[in-house]
């Protein structure tokens, strides 16, 4: 199978120059807006842009912060749980999840992960909950929700505190068993989410939320992340300094005007890749739970060993489509995390998934070309002809 010498046009992982050059008027404004008033923190675009969010996500209580792992840390501080508490967390996820227990004092307790949607595995779960199970952490993969209903029903029956790491899949919805749905971080006691940049609602700096249906557990939250105060110098609670600063309040509400549209556009890119690779051999596309929708922070392909992962990686560098790893070692093989005693191969699926699943580029401004250069790529490694041939 021939290849174009080089693509039809760069591409990148994720292109925020150009998402953010179609609203770049709008964006502008909203920059001359924060500068006239001039009020940089916890001004008046804060308050708007935790509304409109909440609004977005099905009238949630929304706590804006300064970063999705600060979000993390106030969510279980929320909790006052007792130090040494367990908090049990995927192995399979980016290692803020972990680091927001340890770093409170808390004991992350590592449980192994669904091998199709990589969500937390309820069995797992249940059997790793002991008397000093404070909270249970779900990470939102990817794009898609984990499986909230045996998850909540765990939660439930044992007396814990749910969590939603909802960094991943803003605005995602999931249907429980009686029909009712409801958006992925609005489930749990507390849920987070991160405004990084490349995320699919990203700042043009740091940021991160807190959403919570419980307008006490609002109220709380508002306190905790502003050094504890009741009212100004005025400290009932231990705090933190954790603010999402005016100029990043005004330039998400901006985009949040777009995200249900830059989410159908990433959807139309993952429905491309699965019908132009659905059908080759030892690469498994992503999988759906049809109770839950995607919303495609990454479109994530799982192959059939570490091997053909990394000679798949470089046989696309070579052709000019980047992928990327996430994450190549799991959470209980981090050197930093060596002290909870874990031990290669305790957790088999998170352990393979590490080593054999590969992230290509996805994002709103995808070409039809490149999305057709990238399959024909990709489909060149296996030696497999394009679905029109």
């Amino acid at each position: 199978m021939s290849l174009p010498s080089t693509p039809p046009a760069p591409i990148r992982l994720l292109d925020l120059a150009a998402q953010h050059a179609a609203i770049q008027p709008e964006l502008d404004a909203a920059l001359q807006t924060v500068l006239a008033e001039a009020a940089f923190i916890q001004g008046a675009e804060v308050e708007r842009f935790a509304l409109e969010l909440g609004a977005y996500l099905g009238e949630a209580h929304v706590v804006p912060c300064g970063n999705g792992t600060d979000a993390l840390q106030l969510a279980l501080m929320s909790l006052n749980l007792a130090p040494g508490s367990e908090v049990i967390l995927p192995a399979f996820t980016y290692i803020a999840t972990a680091e927001a227990v340890a770093i409170l004092g808390l004991r992350p307790v590592v449980v192994d992960v669904q091998a199709a949607t990589f969500g937390l595995d309820p069995a797992a779960v249940e059997a790793a909950i002991t008397p000093r199970t404070g909270a249970i952490i779900v990470v939102h993969l990817f794009g898609q929700c984990a499986d909230l209903d045996l998850l909540a029903q765990v939660a439930n029956r044992y007396n814990v505190a749910l969590i939603e790491d909802n960094a991943q899949a803003i605005g995602a919805t999931y249907q429980f068993e009686d029909g009712t749905e409801r958006y992925a971080g609005t489930v749990g006691v507390v849920g987070t989410t991160s405004f990084f940049p490349s995320k699919n609602l990203g700042a043009l700096g740091d940021g991160g939320a807190l959403l919570t249906r419980d307008a006490r557990r609002a109220t709380y939250l508002r306190q905790l992340a502003n050094h504890g105060q009741t009212r100004k110098y005025h400290h009932e609670y231990i705090g933190l300094n954790s603010r999402l600063d005016t100029l990043q309040a005004a330039l998400l509400r901006v985009k949040l005007r777009y995200l249900a549209s830059w989410t159908t556009a990433r959807q139309r890119v993952a429905a491309y890749y699965d019908a132009a690779l659905q059908a080759t051999p030892a690469l498994q596309i992503p999988a759906r739970d049809p109770r839950s929708s995607h919303v495609f922070h990454q479109y994530t392909l799982t192959l059939s060993s570490a091997q053909q992962r990394d000679l798949l990686q470089q046989h696309l560098q070579h052709h000019g489509v980047p992928s990327v790893v996430y994450y190549p070692v799991p959470t209980h093989l981090q050197p930093a995390y060596q002290y909870l005693g874990y031990a290669a191969g305790q957790f088999p699926v998170a352990e393979r998934l590490c080593t054999t699943v590969l992230s290509l580029p996805i994002h709103p401004t995808l070409t039809s070309a490149q999305l057709e250069y990238i399959a024909e790529v990709v489909r060149a490694f296996f030696v497999v002809p394009s679905p029109s041939a």
